[in-house]
């Protein structure tokens, strides 16, 4: 049965394949996004599909739709090169914007669900991360517009939950790769790509030991869709990610290998926060909504390096 969908922040990197992959399952979806960080050309060919919409918004201000059957929110700068370029914006769109966007779907009776983060664990002391670890995060730093922001978010998403019965849905993102990531947004996969394809130097933070889990973009969208669809019972918050956990010099290694590049290695700073490890305890997901990441991590990396490429060509 086709639904009214709305996904805020639609025209960003996970926003745009989740509205394309909607749009296949003959839904009716609403793309609400203020470009800051999103991008129309990641959206240019749903323009013209009768079912899609899009809107230029804020959701740092009301908005205002009716008969909207469910609501991604995924509406926050992603990355540290974005977040902290103006973290009071950050950290208004996770607070207020999601007030704005709790109180629409209670409005609407619409099931919604957050797009929370891996960031909320901050620099973990327990290995790997489980649902029902409350986490290490500085309340103070550099990251925590966005750290602390998201973790505001889950507890906006809860109060609404106790106080009105609103049908809501948390989702924690680990690290995610694939088409339609900036060239600039800062992520170490994209960053490491385009340094490679134009033979500059790949750049790491520290001395490369430290891990993280990388999951396609694809097994991504799967897991947020089973999420959404699953019992209303189950709220979460549950880990999104691919378990399989590799170091920063690994991935640059891997990246060069596939792109056949005369880069090299070079190592700046660690940035202060920084995580030294990252990997998910998926066995909630699995349980739940039978989900597992299919995609092998160096299939993932020569489809998003083919991605980069073809934007390289069109420059």
């Amino acid at each position: 049965m086709s639904k009214n969908i709305l996904i805020t922040g639609g025209a960003g990197f996970i926003g745009s394949h989740l509205s394309k992959r909607l749009l296949n399952e003959n839904n009716k979806v609403i793309c609400v996004d203020n470009l800051f960080t999103g991008n129309m050309n990641n959206i240019s060919d749903l323009i013209d599909n009768p079912n899609f919409q899009f809107i230029d918004h804020d959701i740092t201000k009301p908005l205002y739709l009716e008969d909207i059957d469910q609501i991604y929110n995924l509406a926050c700068p992603a990355s540290p090169i974005n977040y902290q370029k103006n973290p009071i914006k950050t950290v208004k769109t996770c607070t207020i914007g999601v007030i704005n966007i709790l109180g629409l779907a209670k409005k609407n009776k619409a099931k919604i669900l957050q797009a929370s983060t891996s960031e909320v664990y901050g620099d973990p002391e327990i290995h790997p991360q489980k649902e029902d670890y409350n986490g290490n995060v500085n309340p103070i730093g550099f990251r925590s517009c966005y750290d602390e922001g998201k973790r505001c978010s889950e507890t906006l998403f809860m109060d609404y939950y106790r106080e009105h019965n609103l049908k809501i849905k948390i989702v924690r993102i680990f690290n995610t790769y694939g088409s339609n990531m900036s060239v600039d947004d800062g992520r170490v996969v994209s960053n490491f790509i385009n340094q490679a394809l134009n033979d500059l130097d790949l750049t790491i933070n520290g001395d490369g030991s430290q891990t993280r889990s990388f999951q396609y973009i694809d097994d991504l969208i799967n897991g947020m869709i089973s999420m959404m669809e699953s019992d209303d019972n189950f709220i979460g918050p549950i880990n999104l990610g691919n378990p399989n956990e590799t170091s920063i010099k690994n991935l640059a290694s891997k990246i060069i290998d596939l792109t056949e590049s005369k880069s090299k290695i070079v190592y700046k700073n660690l940035p202060i926060d920084d995580p030294k490890r990252r990997k998910p305890d998926i066995s909630l997901a699995n349980e739940k909504l039978k989900w597992n990441p299919v995609f092998a991590l160096e299939n993932g990396l020569e489809m998003t390096i083919e991605y980069f490429k073809n934007i390289n060509d069109k420059n």
